[in-house]
């Protein structure tokens, strides 16, 4: 079996039962998949289309109340095939990305929810609107431009390797931006950050949700 009531009740407990835990399935099998969910997992994180395409059956054929969340970067001529299979895009990092998700979402008459990715570490080899102003830029252009589009937060990637100063930086620098955006709508409410290694700095610097992976479902191969 997989860990995952393990972790699940130690990111209830450290965050005090407000942070929602997204089981990061990448490179895992279905059938670890669906013994996390009988353990209670709901929500799986995936960074890649054609493994979420090959991997879950789809949406209307899944067992009850399971999500997939797409986490890795998304280029734009995946789009069309992703929007129809996931609940949410957490790595929305680029104006044309924003347009062509709204093409696309809108081709099917579906609303999807999407984070909108900050590089925090402002780290070249990452992802992720660098700037904050560009980031609120596009949180407004959201809101009053696409309307098969619902914004629901801000997503980071802590610094490459291990410090707890750097760590803290980033992750409060994202609680920053993503406080300058919360007031926009009523529907931005995550601020998502943390992964195996570090969801405990980032629950403490404010976030809500966490990705992890390894500690559910071991290493991957």
């Amino acid at each position: 079996m997989t860990e995952y009531r393990k972790v699940y009740d130690e990111v209830r407990s450290v965050s005090g039962g407000k942070a929602v835990l997204v089981s990061v399935s990448k490179f895992h099998p279905y059938e670890a998949v669906l013994e996390a969910y009988a353990e209670g997992a709901r929500i799986f994180g995936e960074n890649r289309v054609q493994e979420i395409e090959a991997k879950f059956p789809l949406p209307e054929n899944r067992p009850e109340g399971m999500e997939v969340y797409l986490i890795g970067q998304l280029q734009r001529n995946k789009v069309r095939k992703v929007v129809p299979l996931v609940s949410r895009i957490e790595s929305v990092d680029s104006m044309p990305l924003i347009e062509k998700i709204e093409q696309e979402a809108s081709r099917i008459d579906k609303r999807i929810d999407v984070l909108l990715e900050y590089n925090s570490s402002g780290e070249e080899q990452k992802s992720g609107f660098i700037s904050a102003d560009e980031l609120c830029d596009a949180a407004l252009f959201i809101i009053r431009s696409c309307p098969h589009i619902r914004l629901r937060g801000v997503m980071t990637i802590g610094p490459l390797g291990y410090d707890r100063e750097k760590n803290m930086a980033a992750f409060n620098a994202t609680r920053d931006v993503f406080q300058r955006i919360s007031s926009l709508s009523d529907d931005i409410d995550v601020l998502s950050r943390g992964m195996s290694a570090d969801w405990k700095e980032a629950i403490e610097a404010g976030s809500n949700e966490v990705r992890i992976g390894t500690a559910i479902f071991g290493e991957r191969k």
